[in-house]
């Protein structure tokens, strides 16, 4: 039994990994194994939009190495939580979303999980199932339970307050109900990213509270998004989405900056830690590294063989500077084209490479866009087009021009 227990620690302790308290943590571990009674492991989700990204993998991927150690997930849905919306690591209040906007999210959200969680071990809870239902004199005991000055201990609510920007008396109630899920589903263990520690702390005050054996916080960073400043955020622009197409997906992690690899190694592939020693070292080139990477995460959702026909295709078109096997295409009707010709930013929008004209133009100023190998700069430019021809936007962007002649007549 200490074998196992040891055996499950060093699992869970892989990688850049914070446990508070991991002595408490074997001594659960070893109750757990000698009454063949599995840890209730908490993640707590608020589906504030619809699709996962690498960056909530982090934390769900944790949540599956406990279902493959034989402990019990437990995945709560934040359908209230959400629409208080997480203070953390915010700087400021964030837009409340409605109940139902949630539920929608949060279908989506669970449509996606079961890339990664066994769902036939899953256990997954709202958590309007006990909010819903309070009263108000019930809510008046709950913030009873912590003080405005240990609130403000809180790196982000205490920036705010010195900075007197606005703090919502709502967002003071996020940290109490969080922890108060804890409270209910009896959590052994609750996982969550660095920016949610002081949250998990609350769980543990608040079963504290009950009577309860405190809960286990274990904390990962925060995955960096691909403009290698933030953190990854689909309101930031810089992610990398779970239902992407392999293409998409391979392509984004190999333009991802040098400094960036050894987190995405660490965070997001189960490669021993020789293998990413290696894949940093001075004698490995950092696109050979790129591509191992990229070959890992696509194949984690896509299956080894989209895997490996990407990574033929990227060296194919970036390495040896061919054109993709395969692009979409751009029907152009005549009533689209003026004495023959198409505006340059009019096609751009078409081929669904700039989502407006503004984009389009930068894009055009920038040398971003070619035309048969031929770079364009001028946005005010018309081109004759000719089916067949190839729009080129930025490195990963084609589409393949198709015009449709008038009645009787012949493409231009």
């Amino acid at each position: 039994m200490m074998l196992e227990t040891q055996r499950q620690l060093e699992a869970i302790r892989r990688g850049t990994v914070t446990v508070l308290r991991e002595e408490e943590l074997r001594q659960k571990l070893e109750k757990s194994l000698s009454a063949g009674k599995p840890l209730r492991v908490k993640l707590g989700v608020d589906p504030t939009a619809p699709d996962i990204h690498l960056g909530h993998t982090v934390v769900l991927e944790k949540l599956r190495l406990f279902q493959d150690l034989g402990h019990q997930a437990v995945l709560i849905i934040g359908d209230y939580t959400a629409m208080v919306g997480d203070p953390s690591g915010t700087s400021k209040t964030r837009p409340q979303l409605t109940r139902e906007k949630v539920l929608e999210n949060a279908q989506t959200y669970l449509e996606q999980v079961d890339r990664i969680l066994l769902l036939d071990r899953l256990e997954v809870v709202y958590n309007g199932e006990w909010f819903r239902s309070m009263t108000f004199e019930q809510v008046l005991r709950l913030a009873a339970r912590l003080t405005v000055s240990r609130m403000l201990e809180r790196d982000d609510f205490r920036k705010r307050y010195e900075s007197e920007s606005p703090i919502g008396l709502h967002e003071l109630l996020y940290p109490l109900m969080q922890g108060y899920d804890s409270v209910r589903v009896r959590s052994d263990v609750e996982l969550g990213g660095t920016d949610q520690t002081f949250n998990l702390l609350v769980g543990r005050e608040m079963q504290k509270a009950e009577g309860m054996e405190p809960q286990v916080c274990i904390t990962y960073p925060l995955l960096i998004g691909l403009d290698g400043v933030h953190k990854m955020s689909k309101s930031l622009g810089n992610t990398v989405g779970v239902r992407e197409s392999a293409r998409e997906m391979f392509g984004k992690l190999m333009s991802l900056a040098d400094s960036m690899m050894r987190m995405y190694l660490e965070l997001l592939t189960s490669l021993p830690e020789s293998e990413v020693q290696a894949l940093l070292s001075e004698g490995t080139h950092p696109r050979e590294a790129k591509e191992r990477l990229a070959r890992e995460i696509v194949a984690r959702y896509h299956g080894r063989a989209a895997s490996e026909a990407e990574a033929e295709e990227f060296r194919r078109v970036f390495s040896r500077k061919e054109l993709p096997q395969e692009m979409p295409e751009v029907v152009l009707e005549p009533g689209s084209l003026q004495d023959g010709r198409i505006w340059l930013v009019k096609l751009m929008h078409l081929a669904g490479h700039a989502a407006s004209h503004s984009e389009a133009r930068r894009l055009i100023e920038q040398g971003a866009v070619s035309v048969d190998g031929v770079a364009l700069r001028d946005p005010q430019a018309l081109i004759a087009p000719r089916t067949g021809a190839v729009l080129q936007v930025g490195k990963r962007r084609f589409a393949r021009i198709r015009s449709v002649p008038l009645s009787g007549g012949t493409s231009p």
